[in-house]
């Protein structure tokens, strides 16, 4: 890049938003990362720190449209947007509430039709920009006790391939990523014997890292990935083969 380009991650807190969000700064992006609360952005402020100066952690809603608005006219332009925000709330359907429902799909979905709309204006004028919607292979293969969050995967995918057709003449390309079974809080304290089943799943034998989703999110946000466009790019290790 012959000058600091500016890109935006939600949910930058910790896991692949936060590898994300270091990834991008230690290639020469202006960063700036979502988190629910004061604390969340205080911490990623800090860790974006070492990366040079200007990166700093907001406090965003994404289920917010005046939340959004407004920090997208602080910050832009923003040359790359990178929907990561989400929650899982996971039930058998016959069980799920429509609390459990609509929150994952209004975070998880609603979202980035928010925040896509708000930053395709300046990109259009700017005739450039990377947006990369952090999806899921459940939003393939599906995931018993998860219709609320496949269904809301299997959204960004489809969001995906149609804003693409929508604004690609304008030099915008709009791609998603979606990660297989990745380390995580959650998958370092599974049971032995149930990892071990997991990994018999994958024929990498490997859970995916954070930083493995970050390397693949930076290349996507390069401009050596201009001829990518409208496509679901997966990342599980051969697991959905």
């Amino acid at each position: 890049m012959s000058e600091r380009q500016t890109a935006l991650v939600t949910g930058a807190t910790r896991g692949i938003g936060a590898a994300i969000a270091e990834q991008l700064a230690s290639d020469g992006f202006i960063v700036f990362g979502t988190a629910t609360s004061k604390t969340g952005a205080n911490s990623i402020t800090k860790n974006l720190n070492k990366y040079g100066g200007g990166n700093k952690g907001y406090v965003l809603n994404v289920t917010n449209s005046e939340q959004i608005s407004n920090l997208i006219k602080e910050i832009s332009p923003i040359s790359v947007l990178v929907n990561n925000a989400g929650i899982t709330s996971d039930n058998l359907l016959m069980r799920m509430s429509n609390e459990e429902w609509l929150s994952v799909i209004n975070t998880n979905l609603s979202s980035i039709y928010r925040t896509s709309k708000a930053v395709i204006r300046p990109m259009m004028k700017a005739k450039y920009g990377r947006i990369i919607n952090i999806s899921s292979v459940v939003g393939s293969t599906g995931n018993p006790g998860q219709t609320n969050y496949a269904a809301a995967k299997a959204g960004i995918d489809g969001f995906t391939k149609a804003l693409s057709k929508e604004i690609g003449s304008r030099g915008i390309t709009v791609n998603s990523i979606a990660p297989g079974f990745i380390e995580s809080d959650m998958t370092s304290g599974l049971p032995a014997k149930q990892k071990e089943i997991l990994l018999s799943q994958i024929p990498a034998n490997r859970l995916g890292t954070p930083q493995d989703v970050a390397k693949l999110t930076a290349f996507i946000a390069s401009d050596k990935s201009s001829y990518i466009n409208g496509q679901t790019l997966h990342i599980n290790g051969g697991m959905f083969a």
